[in-house]
């Protein structure tokens, strides 16, 4: 089963935990953030969906998930080019790092399983960490010195 219970009937909480941090930061994101926090935990959102959606067990390596990591990667470099901000190179670098484990796994098909889905998970824990941070701190950028125009 993709949610719920595992087939031995036991609670998928690591699922439920994540979907639930994804939750947080979307709060986070549209009570206090800026719109490319907003844009962010949208996409995180989205590509979990559809990464969890499109996940083949059956298969060396995951294209449907590596091609929603490259759309991520290009969104969050998009984001990166457009603000002044420094989170976002962050969680675009990051992202680089989920996207290259497909490539690895391209490359060398024989990577070892747990490696290769490790990588594909993991980074999105500190994205979703960073995005949050950066909806919190938003409120600072906004504020701006009347005299001069620039940001406080």
């Amino acid at each position: 089963m993709r949610f719920g219970l595992t087939p031995d009937g036991t609670l998928m909480l690591r699922i439920f935990l994540y979907y639930g941090l994804v939750a947080l930061v979307l709060t986070l994101a549209f009570r206090r953030g800026d719109r490319e926090t907003r844009f962010a935990a949208v996409i995180c959102l989205v590509a979990s969906l559809l990464s969890h959606r499109l996940m083949a067990f059956d298969q060396p390596v995951e294209f449907g998930v590596a091609m929603v990591d490259l759309g991520v990667l290009a969104a969050f470099v998009t984001i990166a080019l457009r603000t002044e901000r420094f989170w976002p190179l962050w969680v675009s670098g990051l992202q680089l790092t989920t996207f290259s484990a497909h490539a690895l796994r391209i490359i060398e098909p024989e990577l070892v399983n747990f490696a290769y889905a490790a990588a594909m998970r993991f980074w999105s824990y500190p994205i979703l960490a960073i995005v949050a941070i950066a909806a919190l701190r938003s409120a600072r950028y906004r504020l701006t010195d009347k005299d001069s125009g620039r940001r406080v």
